[in-house]
């Protein structure tokens, strides 16, 4: 797995705007290079924030969203519309104020939908999708995503793999339905951390004290059972992108004055 990079912003606002600009150069350097890009959203409080200073970014039509894939790391098993679908609030922050082709916006099924009440058949169902965008140099049914985001809990869990779930022991399956979620609603369906490591760029978000801590046990080497987040890696890049507060029981080697970035607010770290 890659290497870890932390960056530190001032405040969750700053966050927000920060890891907004990023996506957008990472997306428009992308589709230069190749034509198309793919990005796998996060739903939360700072994934939903990053959408918004997104849809509201100057440089935001610099990306050409006719020609962007949309995945989703994570959703509750809800009917479509629900506003705690992380569907729904992604359309509201930024899909309805975009210009996205919406055969290229692969939403998971809604509780309502095709399998109805059956979240592994979602799950299936999903799986199937993606290994229909998956090119013959990709691996395991599962498209190379340029950049996946990921929240991270103040439990450490990322998407819908909480500490000690069975989903975290699956190694074969891309998505998995996922019952008995410790936070509401308790049925989510979820990319697997296998589904998860196929991504060129993972990174992972946090604002707040109270993920200070899981934030923490993210960034060292520990077991992706107990710490999900751990497991949570990029084949070629992983960022951690945090405000201070989210910070504040990073080792002070980490976020060392010496590695601010005049004129950018922010500090970075890598670790190996």
């Amino acid at each position: 797995m890659s290497p870890v990079s932390v960056v530190v912003h001032p405040d969750a606002q700053l966050l927000a705007k920060a890891v907004a600009a990023r996506l957008v150069t990472r997306l428009v350097d992308t589709q230069n290079a190749r034509g198309s890009a793919s990005v796998v959203l996060t739903g939360g409080g700072i994934g939903t924030a990053v959408l918004r200073e997104l849809a509201e970014a100057p440089a935001r039509d610099a990306v050409d969203w006719r020609r962007l894939d949309l995945w989703w790391g994570d959703e509750r098993f809800l009917p479509k519309g629900d506003p705690d679908r992380n569907e729904t609030q992604a359309r509201a922050a930024l899909l309805d104020h975009v210009d996205v082709d919406p055969e290229r916006v692969h939403a998971m099924p809604a509780s309502d939908g095709p399998d109805g009440d059956d979240p592994e058949g979602a799950a299936a169902r999903y799986a199937t999708s993606l290994a229909a965008a998956t090119r013959a140099e990709d691996k395991g049914g599962v498209p190379s995503f340029d950049v996946c985001l990921l929240g991270v809990g103040p439990d450490t869990h990322v998407a819908s793999l909480f500490p000690g779930q069975p989903a975290l022991y699956e190694e074969t399956r891309s998505v998995v339905a996922v019952r008995g979620a410790p936070k509401p609603p308790p049925t989510r369906i979820s990319l697997t951390l296998s589904a998860i490591r196929r991504a060129h760029d993972v990174w992972l978000l946090a604002s707040g004290a109270e993920k200070a801590a899981a934030v923490n046990l993210a960034v060292k080497p520990a077991g992706e059972v107990q710490v999900p987040a751990a497991g949570a890696r990029g084949r070629v890049r992983t960022l951690v992108l945090l405000d201070r507060a989210a910070a504040d029981h990073l080792p002070p080697a980490l976020v060392s004055p010496g590695g601010v970035i005049p004129g950018h607010g922010e500090t970075t770290s890598r670790l190996s």
